[in-house]
């Protein structure tokens, strides 16, 4: 029997067949879809995707809409019973904050965080060169462990450069431990990391993809943690433009932070866990977690600030909510992808219509076309507030920021988009302190100098069909 003989014999059957599985995916979608998304305008808009794209819409919000993490009840009380501990040691989830930022620090401590900690010393890195070099200074400085994980690993020569200085560190001895998520640094050669094994190094990708739900949870954060008493964080990873070396993006523009001081142990912890969820390998001792220096290394309070999908409570998100809510002077936000939910949207509208002077800083030239189509819509509503929008046209903005008032900052992984903010692993942290603020303050003012303020006349008369394209991408925010 040919196949066409086949499907004209037996195809009111497949039909139905058809029709029967269709109706009960779609049923069975629109009730986890129900049960998972809390936002109305994320269920309606996952809804109506299941109800008018047959089968493959079932099949894009089981990849792009499912956003749970499980994890082992036991090890989520070892993690608490930890945090606990080192708040006690620590004086309070506020102590030294003035009383009107406690509430900032309080919304970060919630949950799972970490408390502030005073005495840490803090160097800014503007862009990635200084950056890199002080991160391999670090690591060939240590003496018993490393602890390094990154969203991005190249196997070019930037790439190349890290590990083999990890190499060296485990060839010493040193213990080395090199996290990278499995989505991100995909391309990365695993020759270099079979080598990096060799030498005595530990190697692990976070979610391989082995199941399609995890395509939508990656690992953004970028730690790297020496010896337990010096961090780094922020926006950079470990490749060739990240230097500024690639024509494709050109000039790269990045902050990137050193840290020393008691703030150290939240950054550490959050590899840990990060570690542990990876290998289950439980990485304890008081090694991995010095006791404080009798003599604090600097003045500043600092608190660490982690978030993902495996919580409810999403730490970065309220931090910023809240810091633009109760600021009085400015809030200066830098960010490549700025597609916020709505909640983040209003916040920033109540504080430009009050009168605080709002900036964004973003790009000119998108390495992403989806986020930055869908940005361009909301900026005509941050416009219409009176936010003040720039764009950065030096080259490839990845500065990820907020600045308010004089006295609060926080820097880290996150983007003022859904995806840092809701889907991905993130981890900033929020600065105290205006010696932090001032230098943060001096560099923002110098992005401007690059920049180009849209005019809200001039924006409302941009091409119909750039519009349409913007308004189709903005559908797609509950993923960007």
């Amino acid at each position: 029997m040919s196949l066409s003989d086949f499907l004209t014999a037996f195809w009111p059957d497949i039909a139905g067949w058809l029709l029967l599985t269709e109706v009960l995916l779609t049923v069975g979608t629109l009730l986890a879809v129900m049960h998972i998304k809390r936002e109305p305008m994320s269920a309606i808009a996952w809804s109506l995707t299941v109800l008018l794209v047959p089968f493959f819409g079932a099949f894009l919000f089981l990849v792009f809409g499912y956003q749970t993490v499980h994890r082992r009840l036991r090890r989520r009380r070892e993690r608490s019973k930890a945090y606990k501990a080192f708040t006690a040691r620590t004086g309070g989830p506020s102590a030294g904050v003035r009383p009107e930022l406690e509430v900032l620090a309080k919304l970060g401590h919630h949950g799972d965080g970490f408390p502030v900690t005073g005495g840490n010393a803090v160097a800014l890195y503007h862009e990635g060169n200084a950056a890199f070099e002080a991160m391999l200074q670090a690591i060939e400085s240590a003496q018993h462990h490393v602890h390094s994980q990154f969203f991005i690993c190249h196997s070019d020569d930037t790439g190349k450069r890290f590990i083999n200085a990890l190499r060296a560190c485990a060839k010493r001895k040193v213990e080395v431990r090199f996290l990278v998520d499995w989505v991100g640094s995909y391309g990365l050669s695993s020759r270099l990391l079979r080598e990096l094994e060799a030498d005595g190094g530990r190697v692990a990708s976070f979610l391989p993809l082995v199941n399609p739900l995890r395509v939508n949870l990656r690992n953004h954060r970028k730690i790297l943690v020496v010896d337990g008493h010096t961090g780094f964080a922020g926006g950079l990873n470990i490749g060739d433009e990240y230097l500024s070396k690639c024509p494709t993006f050109g000039y790269w523009r990045d902050t990137h932070f050193r840290i020393a001081g008691p703030a150290v142990e939240g950054l550490q912890h959050t590899f840990l866990d990060d570690w542990h969820f990876t290998t289950n390998e439980a990485v304890k001792g008081g090694r991995y977690f010095p006791a404080p220096e009798k003599r604090a290394p600097g003045t500043v309070l600092a608190q660490v600030v982690a978030s993902g999908p495996d919580a409810e409570y999403k730490a970065i998100r309220e931090t910023y909510v809240a810091a633009i809510l109760r600021a009085r002077e400015r809030v200066w936000i830098a960010s490549p992808y700025f597609v916020p939910d709505a909640g983040f949207r209003d916040a920033l509208v109540i504080a430009a219509r009050s009168g605080v002077d709002v900036r964004l800083l973003g790009l000119c030239r998108p390495d992403k076309w989806l986020p930055f189509l869908a940005a361009r819509y909301y900026w005509t509503d941050m416009l219409a507030a009176g936010v003040k929008v720039y764009q950065y046209t030096r080259g490839m903005l990845h500065s990820k920021l907020v600045l308010v008032d004089d006295e609060w900052a926080s820097v880290g992984s996150a983007n003022t988009d859904n995806r840092s903010l809701f889907l991905n692993f993130e981890c900033n942290v929020q600065f105290f302190d205006a010696g932090v603020v001032k230098g943060l303050e001096e560099a923002y003012l110098a992005d401007l100098e690059w920049s180009v303020r849209l005019d809200p006349d001039v924006y409302a008369t941009r091409p119909l069909v750039g519009r349409l394209a913007e308004n189709a991408c903005r559908l797609f925010s509950p993923v960007l």
